[in-house]
């Protein structure tokens, strides 16, 4: 059976794209650890570095170990959803939507740790003191991907399979 890579690839592509502009702008436009309110008390774009991975953990301020796990960890990533893609069956192409998110949010942050050896990081949602993490559109497609697939497989697998 032919598979259909540009199901795989056209939507990590449009990741990929988005993202890298996006942090260009960001780059452009705000000065590192400079902040611009855009919902008050909700929302803002800021200019922020992360070395580490996704919630800041192994955010160090040293390039070591962490730089050289992380991208190794990301290009396993990168070729497992390949990988798994290869396998789908026909009746299985619902779920390369959430792969594809992943990959491209994967290969846009990769980018950034290859050429900065940091993330550029700059939606900042808090509510009161409370703030999230700041990520941007690499790390947005990842966890969408991610639960994209979820959903697909509790459902329509596990329905399935129980059948």
């Amino acid at each position: 059976m032919k598979k259909d890579y540009h199901l795989l690839a056209l939507p990590a592509l449009a990741v990929i794209l988005l993202d890298q502009i996006s942090k260009l702008i960001v780059i452009r436009t705000i000065h590192i650890y400079d902040s611009i309110s855009v919902i008050k008390g909700f929302f803002n774009l800021v200019h922020v570095r992360n070395r580490g991975m996704a919630f800041g953990l192994m955010n160090r301020p040293d390039v070591g170990f962490s730089f050289y796990f992380l991208v190794a960890a990301t290009f396993t990533a990168i070729i497992l959803l390949v990988y798994w893609f290869s396998r789908f069956k026909h009746e299985d192409r619902r779920l390369v939507l959430g792969l594809s998110l992943i990959l491209g949010g994967a290969i846009g942050n990769l980018i950034d740790r290859l050429r900065f050896k940091e993330v550029i990081d700059f939606l900042d949602f808090f509510i009161g003191s409370y703030h999230w993490p700041a990520f941007n559109l690499a790390d947005s497609a990842i966890t969408i991907g991610t639960l994209w697939l979820a959903v697909n497989l509790l459902t329509t697998h596990g329905v399935r399979h129980k059948l």
